[in-house]
């Protein structure tokens, strides 16, 4: 029986002699190999097969590898794929055109084995272990997406993808919810903050949540109409006040949060909490939280 194999990658590269060698050095480590000649037979097999990994040489006749990137890095299916340009070119200016195409690393020609195979399987272990994360983001019963420092939405949750009015390719947030993200990020030292911002007409509760792995942001977003507490009001009887504390509760804020967010001191916060656990019946802040969660989730 054939091992299970690491992971697949593909080669492109218009060099035979090249594609000959890494391709056995990959097989022999224990990779699915794929090869291309040129960067759109690359990009038409990316039509068809979703590779762990791409090597991508810089210097082909026709599409080369700078633009051969760029388009990789454009599409939505295929941008968060890893791609490790392999370059002959040694000036520093080369090597960073290849990065701002959007490229996550680079080796230098003639290719050294041990060395590319480190590239890849360092690469590869930060690609599986983002997509573990959004899988279990996914997860939540909150809308969740993150971006990168540009605002580029990198990926989003289900829940997400009816509420973000985004658009373009790559979808880019307006440039105020980047200034406000930047500000997020530098003051580090606060709690998750949230602010209500109007995108494409749409206004949108959106809370950031602090910096992931590969230097994303995971954020919370939801309809700004949600955040009034008029549902969960309806649902359990609730005043104004505590329907307002139970929607910051399910938003996973703390009393000292919700206090500032509110304008009351934690003790009155904790004294409403007191009283929409009785109109719920339940004892702790998680059941509290499933109930609200369940009542937004549907709209009701």
């Amino acid at each position: 029986m054939q091992a299970e194999r690491l992971g697949t990658v593909l080669i492109v590269d218009d060099t035979p002699a090249n594609l000959a060698f890494l391709s056995d050095a990959l097989d022999d480590a224990g990779y699915e190999v794929l090869v291309a000649p040129s960067g759109l037979t690359a990009l038409r097999q990316l039509e068809l097969i979703r590779p762990d990994v791409i090597l991508l040489d810089a210097v082909m006749p026709g599409l080369d590898g700078f633009e051969t990137c760029q388009r990789l890095k454009s599409r939505r299916e295929t941008r968060d794929i890893p791609v490790i340009f392999m370059t002959a070119l040694a000036a520093t200016a080369d090597i960073v055109r290849g990065l701002g195409e959007g490229a996550d690393d680079y080796v230098t020609k003639p290719v050294r084995e041990e060395e590319v195979l480190a590239r890849i399987a360092t690469h590869l272990a930060r690609s599986r272990s983002l997509r573990r994360a959004h899988s279990t983001v996914e997860a939540l019963p909150r809308a969740s997406f993150t971006v990168d420092a540009d605002g580029v939405l990198t990926w989003q949750s289900d829940r997400a993808r009816g509420i973000l009015p985004v658009s373009g390719e790559p979808p880019r947030l307006p440039f105020a919810v980047v200034d406000w993200l930047a500000r997020c990020h530098q003051d580090a030292g606060q709690s998750a903050r949230s602010t209500t911002l109007t995108i494409d007409d749409r206004r949108v509760l959106v809370e950031y949540c602090g910096e992931v792995e590969g230097g994303e942001h995971l954020l919370f977003c939801e309809p700004a109409d949600m955040t009034t507490g008029e549902p969960l009001a309806r649902a359990f009887g609730l005043t104004p006040r505590e329907s307002e504390v139970l929607r910051w509760v399910a938003a996973g804020k703390t009393n000292r949060d919700i206090g500032v967010i509110l304008g009351m001191s934690p003790r009155t916060v904790t004294k409403h909490l007191e009283h929409v656990f009785a109109k719920l019946g339940v004892e702790t802040r998680t059941a509290a939280a499933s109930r609200a969660l369940a009542v937004l989730g549907s709209g009701t």
